[in-house]
């Protein structure tokens, strides 16, 4: 195995790594209707804990307003206390087989609540993409060791890790100022 196999094996999973920073973020609220704020929901339905993407339609009314087109009748309450339960801040209202959830605006507060949230996030990502790093540059050395590539292999193996490190790092930090800067706008 060369150190492009070591490094063609690691980027897929620093990709997969910011995949999942991204969609840790888009739940996070930022003032605006959109239909990822619920996908952390789960409702008691039948039994058993389902998302709420399986228990109806969820739909952007406007701006600051999400509809909830729940299939079972029997289920809107369960569903209303559900949106409630889920710590967002929202206040759903029953209105047939469907419910209305309002965003309200954001406090300066909340909306710093939320930034710090983000950030943690992003380090718990950067942390990830630290650690892929560290196995890329174990598995270089392995190599070295067990004869397969020389000295100055590892070396670049070595700096290619840092450079893709440092890829991945800067796209998480873009993508955190730019979830920062939707949470503060007003």
């Amino acid at each position: 195995m060369k150190v492009k196999e070591v490094a063609q094996k690691i980027e897929p999973k620093m990709k997969k790594t910011i995949e999942a920073f991204q969609h840790e973020i888009a739940s996070i609220r930022t003032g605006k209707a959109t239909t990822t704020l619920l996908d952390r929901v789960k409702v008691e339905a039948y039994g058993q804990l389902m998302p709420l993407k399986q228990v109806g339609n969820i739909g952007v009314m406007d701006v600051h307003t999400l509809i909830v087109q729940v299939w079972d009748k029997s289920m809107v309450s369960a569903t209303e206390r559900a949106i409630r339960d889920a710590n967002l801040g929202l206040n759903p209202s029953a209105d047939g087989q469907n419910i209305r959830v309002s965003i309200p605006p954001l406090t300066e507060e909340r909306r710093k609540e939320f930034v710090k949230l983000t950030k943690k996030f992003g380090e718990d990502s950067k942390v990830s993409l630290r650690n892929l790093r560290r196995d890329m540059i174990h598995e270089i050395e392995k190599l070295e060791k067990d004869k397969a590539i020389s000295e100055d292999d590892k070396n670049r193996g070595k700096k290619e890790a840092d450079d893709l490190l440092h890829k991945f790092e800067k796209q998480l930090s873009d993508l955190i100022a730019q979830k920062e800067k939707e949470i503060m706008e007003v």
